[in-house]
């Protein structure tokens, strides 16, 4: 059974791992940060949790402080982890932490994250604004922005 905690600092050099496993295979993040631990570890957050399965960790998100509201950031799951809702609970672990906190919820997605936006979608969030991009090289045009339901 998958569990969701606090992410210990012991934790981010398998998270960095994973980070690097869900790069190679699925493009996110799609510019690789210089210093993963520090892009890890934004200095807005108001909470760090990993999904557990068992004693190894599978997952990751952080939310951080987005002026009066919140936004889910540096969510991601070990790819040969996938399809079992792990995504899903560390989003709904943000939708928790932030209605606790009074905060209202977003988070911005790249287009070329169709598995990420089938997964907000499919938990209710609503699709707010699209912004044209020029980082996201050939793999991305836009970045979506979603709100909470």
């Amino acid at each position: 059974m998958a569990v969701i905690r606090d992410r210990r600092d012991s934790d981010l050099p398998v998270c960095i791992e994973i980070l690097r496993d869900v790069h190679e295979q699925a493009g996110y993040p799609i510019n690789w940060p210089a210093d993963p631990a520090r892009w890890l570890t934004p200095e807005q957050a108001l909470g760090i949790w990993v999904v557990v399965d068992g004693d190894q960790v599978v997952g990751h998100v952080v939310l951080t402080a987005a002026g009066p509201g919140a936004e889910v950031e540096r969510l991601f799951v070990d790819p040969k982890a996938t399809g079992r809702g792990l995504g899903r609970q560390l989003l709904q672990q943000c939708v928790t932490a932030a209605a606790a906190l009074g905060r209202d919820l977003s988070l911005e997605v790249v287009d070329n994250r169709g598995a990420a936006v089938h997964l907000y979608r499919r938990a209710g969030w609503l699709e707010t604004g699209r912004t044209p991009i020029d980082w996201g090289g050939e793999h991305a045009t836009e970045l979506i922005r979603f709100t909470a339901p």
